[in-house]
């Protein structure tokens, strides 16, 4: 049912990656956090490791919203469903406002989403090297695209009490409001390696430290009164917000009892890894999963030396295995439960880095040796969006299931894909890629569930089935 959705909203986004969005995005969250506000965290694009900062900023699951995999038409509903209940919800962007899908236009960019939100921008631009110039290009990403309604500019990495004099006055000829300034503080930055920040499960600790700094330099140095106004004049979003519950009904409905992956069963028990090696996954997934009448439980590879107890489904999800490769090898008990539990049929979804958890080796060091097949790190990164269909029936997916999913990874296994592969790649390039073999589907492509929920529901029924 479509219905009239209301909450004060803002999208943070940037002229370009790296002008300190998430910077910006976090600080923000948890400053309305402090004061006492239920702020709902969003990321654009496919981003794991942003929405684990936007967390712990918010108390909050990070959601994102992605407009190549999961449609245009799913962004406004998805994020109705996290956003439910809150004072305020913060979308933080993706690269520059205007870049998103290659070769799509408009597909998947902050200011796609900025707009299917119907939702003020914020910019954050990088001032460290610019003085009156910034009013140019700051009237050029307000003008390119005037269905994007940008409400001002947060100016960040200023120098001195008279650049930002010079900004302001620029900007200010320009009609745009200034709404924070914040200076260089690299005691607040968030390290980073291959693949972008440390995810907050590696530095908890520090990370707990680090939010709450950007927190203070956000408070001392942006307008949160104006920033706060500018959200309430958001227009309300007619649409039906996401549930997974009627996510899991097929077009042309069905019985509720049909979409129970238990019958006269009990619950299916679903162990999705956790912990510091595999720190990537979606909110919706596991809602999907219970939705279907699951029990979802995390388990620690780099610490559990067993699956959680009546376990029949397996999930692992992305991370950083080849951070923690010596420890996941070092992890002798838990390597060969994952591998009997394989062996016996048990049905295992694995993306990237649980592809590479499952393999022979990885850097040298034993995995769980479930596919034939060995996993190193490679100096050539792997990332964009893909469009694929299933190459063999398994127990995620049906042969012929379409999804659009995504890449990003330093790492390559060998052979790349096994004699029953996991998908065809159909753009940008046609190849086939990862692995079937019994209950297993093991591949480097990340999927969002949200837009194929068939994967979640004929999961969890291949796990009520192993019990």
């Amino acid at each position: 049912m479509v219905t009239s959705f209301h909450i004060p909203r803002l999208v943070i986004a940037a002229p370009s990656s790296g002008s300190g969005k998430t910077t910006v995005a976090t600080g923000l969250m948890a400053a309305f956090s402090e004061r006492g506000l239920a702020v709902s965290p969003h990321k654009a694009g496919p981003d794991y490791i942003d929405p684990g900062y936007h967390a712990l900023a918010t108390g909050r699951p990070g959601r994102n919203l992605d407009a190549f995999m999961c449609g245009p038409e799913l962004v406004a509903p998805l994020f109705a469903h996290g956003a439910a209940g809150c004072d305020l919800a913060l979308v933080e962007g993706v690269m520059g406002l205007y870049d998103g899908a290659a070769g799509r236009g408009e597909l998947a960019s902050t200011a796609q989403v900025a707009k299917l939100l119907r939702a003020p921008v914020v910019l954050v631009v990088d001032a460290s090297s610019q003085s009156r110039s910034v009013a140019a290009l700051v009237h050029g990403f307000a003008s390119f695209d005037p269905q994007v309604r940008m409400g001002g500019v947060i100016l960040n990495k200023v120098g001195s009490d008279r650049h930002e004099a010079m900004l302001r006055e620029a900007l200010e000829e320009a009609g745009m409001p200034v709404l924070g300034v914040l200076r260089r503080a690299p005691q607040v930055a968030a390290p980073s390696r291959h693949l972008g920040l440390v995810p907050v499960a590696e530095r908890r600790s520090d990370a707990v430290s680090s939010v709450s700094a950007l927190a203070d330099q956000v408070r001392a140095g942006c307008d949160l009164e104006a920033l706060m106004a500018l959200a309430r004049t958001a227009p309300a979003l007619e649409c039906e917000p996401w549930s997974p519950e009627r996510a899991l009904v097929p077009r042309g409905g069905a019985a509720p009892q049909a979409l129970d992956a238990r019958g006269t069963g009990p619950r299916p028990v679903i162990a999705v890894a956790g912990g510091p090696a595999f720190t990537f996954s979606y909110a919706e997934h596991a809602e999907l999963l219970t939705a279907a009448g699951a029990e979802v439980v995390t388990f620690d590879p780099l610490r559990d030396e067993a699956l959680p107890d009546g376990t029949t489904g397996l999930v692992i999800g992305g991370g950083f295995p080849e951070v923690y490769a010596p420890e996941l090898a070092a992890n002798a008990p838990l390597r060969e439960a994952v591998a009997a539990f394989a062996a016996a049929g048990g049905p295992v979804a694995a993306e990237c880095a649980g592809l590479l958890y499952l393999a022979r080796s990885l850097d040298g060091k034993p995995m769980c040796g479930v596919l034939d097949a060995d996993a190193r790190m490679s100096e050539r990164l792997t990332l964009g969006y893909r469009e694929a269909v299933a190459v063999s029936d398994s127990a995620l997916a049906a042969a012929g299931t379409r999804l659009r999913g995504h890449e990003f990874h330093r790492t390559v296994i060998e052979p790349g894909a096994g004699s029953a592969p996991a998908w065809g790649f159909t753009h940008p390039e046609r190849r086939v890629e990862g692995f079937v073999r019994q209950g297993v589907h093991a591949s480097y492509l990340h999927t969002h569930w949200a837009a194929e929920p068939s994967v979640a529901l004929r999961f969890a029924r291949s796990a009520a089935r192993a019990g």
